[in-house]
């Protein structure tokens, strides 16, 4: 399946998480799916789309199944829903995780379970993590390498279309090492070398010293390159003999 743009990706979240939180406004109107994209809160990123946009990624959801127009015979606004049930078929539990990380960007299972609840009620922590699993299993979800200073592994889905970088620059699925490797060839600095343990560190302050004696000396020569001492002649001038 071709990956969706980040468009499609929001307003498919849109549409499950109202669904599952608002149901007595679902489906949902082309303004009201436009606010729900534009939300302040539990948006990562917050956009600002207008209605064009929505219309577009609406087209291209439905091209490829994932939404249709269900307005009523006397509705008098353009209605939509999604179609993941038929398309994507997930439990609750799956649904809730998915709109949550369509609309908020890879995180925690932690995250995920306090976020998720107002959809589905996990549990506890195992749970969130069995139900991960089942979509990692189906490609859906992939869980990210932790990175340095983080205690828990976060994850992303899998439905976006992100040009061959599934967690974009900040979040790429490499170890330290490679990474500082690849900067240092990129002519970027690395991350820090680890501290010279204590003989290093001995070795280190007398370069230091030496070096700074040698510049010191350096700037006096610049300082005074002519000597006012006259040089020394090569051979001493010849001496006069009293006996001739």
């Amino acid at each position: 399946m071709a990956g969706l743009s980040s468009e499609e990706v929001r307003v498919l979240g849109c549409l499950l998480e109202k669904q599952r939180t608002t149901p007595d406004v679902y489906p949902l109107s082309l303004n009201a799916l436009r606010l729900a994209c534009n939300q302040s809160t539990n948006r990562e990123p917050v956009v600002d789309y207008d209605e064009a946009t929505v219309r577009a990624a609406l087209h291209q959801l439905e091209r490829r199944g994932f939404t249709r127009l269900a307005s009523g015979a006397g509705s008098r606004a353009a209605k939509y829903r999604h179609l993941l049930a038929e398309a994507l078929p997930m439990d609750g539990g799956e649904q809730a995780l998915m709109s949550v990380l369509m609309l908020r960007g890879p995180q925690t299972p932690g995250e995920l379970k306090q976020r998720a609840d107002r959809m589905h009620a996990f549990a506890d922590l195992a749970a969130v993590h069995e139900t991960l699993g089942r979509l990692i299993e189906r490609e859906l979800v992939l869980r990210l390498d932790r990175r340095p200073g983080q205690k828990e592994e976060r994850y992303v889905q899998l439905l976006e279309d992100r040009d061959g970088d599934v967690v974009g620059a900040a979040d790429a699925v490499v170890s330290p090492v490679a990474q500082g490797a690849s900067r240092e060839g990129a002519g970027v600095e690395g991350p820090p070398a680890p501290p010279p343990d204590g003989g290093e560190l001995a070795e280190l302050r007398e370069r230091v010293e030496r070096l700074e004696g040698e510049v010191a000396e350096l700037r006096a020569a610049m300082r005074n390159p002519f000597p006012s001492t006259p040089p020394r002649p090569i051979h001493d001038p010849p001496r006069f003999d009293p006996r001739f």
